[in-house]
């Protein structure tokens, strides 16, 4: 094993740079270095984001069936399951800069073959277009295992106190990707702007309210990759040089023979499962329950992006502080599984209030103040806090119970059982909700209470709750 310098102070000194800033202990290097890389993630999801309103309409586009959105979907968190565990340990090898760097880069060329699948099809034929759909979405999601070295990075900058607020910006990052990532996109797919690029752009630029999101998406990822080569700076850190994991299944071996890293792993996995089965079926839930439209969902979408930005980014952090990760983590998950239980029957609640009760035919179209609308968007607010709360506290749990030096490691098998739960979870749940339209919000409560059991007896995470009990 080889050592650099570990230390955030030291190396900033180094720097000529005073290690603090007022009252705040954490190094001015630590915060730049963190806030460069929180904005290359940013980039980096905004593009995921501005493809999420048009993908279901894409594919409905070359006439197959639904089940192949669920695919779709699958095809990137498997690839992302697949990839962040090695991107992970790479990272922990040979630099946390040149994996992201990379990673950026190779999202940029598969969103744009993503745009390109129309003009295949057109040439090829259907089952060549939905295969450009699923190939380049598969090159994403590999890409987006990611964010196991930029959360690894964050904890090489970052002293142990301070991480969870850290990590939280990762969160953060997440949510305003969706809140703005989504906006762009249905304002790239507007007949306004696809008419205007097509008398501005070449001929050989195929302009579609499909296109135009996805190319908006590349020009994002490389924009990303520019800042990434330029602007982020590879962290003093200690790093592995010793045997490395010969597989993934190796890998993931390892962590669950670890008795501390076992538990989470699982929660990340069956959390997954749960909360990616909801993020497939809500939209078709408000469709069919709520009237709403592509635009509608949209609008709820941002107000659950906004509040994702303030728990992870502002309030997450100083809960954790307050509370300790395992607390916080339990609370979390309560939140969420309450959340899950109560979203189907908001028309239920809603009407139940002393408000007009009927939806109309739209958010933007009919009263905003009705009984189910203000049910929908308190129980939204619940599930954000849960979510965030939950998922910002597993990942300070990993980082506390992974060494220095292989924090990239735990953060790619942690991530990669995430992937693995949004895999499985979409066509479990889009299959379950043509049986029952409730079932899947249901069965992802239930599967949350395993998680929050194992969250609640607390030691045998191994280690103790040290946040929080200073």
């Amino acid at each position: 094993m080889t050592t650099s310098s570990d230390d955030p102070d030291a190396a900033d000194a180094a720097a000529g740079g005073s290690s603090t800033d007022g009252g705040d202990d954490t190094p001015r290097g630590s915060r730049r270095a963190v806030a460069v890389v929180i904005g290359v993630v940013f980039l980096d999801l905004l593009g995921f984001g501005v493809v999420i309103p048009i993908l279901p309409f894409y594919v409905r586009s070359f006439g197959v069936s639904d089940v192949f959105i669920g695919l779709t979907a699958a095809s990137y968190s498997l690839a992302q399951f697949l990839a962040a565990p090695t991107l992970g340990r790479i990272s922990d090898e040979r630099g946390r800069r040149p994996v992201i760097a990379f990673s950026v880069a190779m999202a940029g060329v598969a969103w744009l073959v993503f745009g390109f699948a129309t003009e295949i099809g057109a040439v090829a034929g259907t089952a060549a277009a939905v295969a450009t759909l699923l190939i380049s979405r598969t090159l994403a999601g590999a890409a987006g295992g990611n964010i196991s070295a930029a959360q690894a990075y964050i904890a090489d900058v970052t002293p142990r106190e301070r991480r969870a607020g850290a990590l939280g910006l990762v969160g953060a990052a997440f949510s305003l990707g969706f809140v703005f990532g989504p906006a762009l996109g249905g304002v790239a797919a507007s007949d306004q702007v696809v008419s205007a690029a097509d008398a501005l752009l070449p001929a050989f630029v195929p302009t579609t309210r499909f296109t135009l999101p996805s190319f908006t998406a590349a020009a994002l990822s490389f924009l990303a990759f520019g800042a990434a080569l330029i602007v982020l700076k590879e962290p003093e850190r200690t790093r592995s040089t010793g045997a490395r994991s010969s597989s993934l299944v190796e890998q993931f071996r390892t962590a669950l023979a670890d008795d501390a890293l076992r538990p989470l792993v699982a929660s990340y996995f069956v959390t997954s499962v749960a909360f990616a089965g909801i993020q497939v079926m809500f939209i078709p839930f408000a469709a069919d329950y709520y009237g709403y439209d592509a635009t509608a969902a949209a609008v709820f979408l941002t107000y659950i992006g906004v509040l994702g930005t303030i728990n992870q980014g502002v309030l997450v952090g100083k809960l954790e502080r307050y509370l300790g990760a395992i607390k916080l983590a339990v609370v979390g998950g309560t939140a969420l599984a309450a959340s899950l239980a109560f979203l189907p029957f908001t028309p239920e609640i809603g009407a139940l209030l002393p408000l007009p009760g009927d939806p109309g035919d739209g958010l933007l179209s009919g009263p905003l103040l009705t009984g189910p609308t203000v049910a929908l968007f308190a129980v939204g607010a619940l599930l954000s806090f849960g979510n965030g709360s939950l998922n910002v506290s597993l990942s300070t749990l990993v980082s506390d119970r992974a060494s220095d030096e292989t924090q990239g490691a735990a953060f790619g098998v942690t991530q990669g059982a995430g992937s693995l739960g949004r895999t499985v979870g979409p066509p479990v749940a889009a299959s379950a909700y043509v049986l029952a339209y409730w079932s899947p919000f249901v069965a992802g409560a239930v599967l949350l209470v395993p998680v929050v059991y194992v969250l609640a007896r607390g030691r045998t995470l191994g280690g103790s709750d040290a946040a929080g009990a200073k």
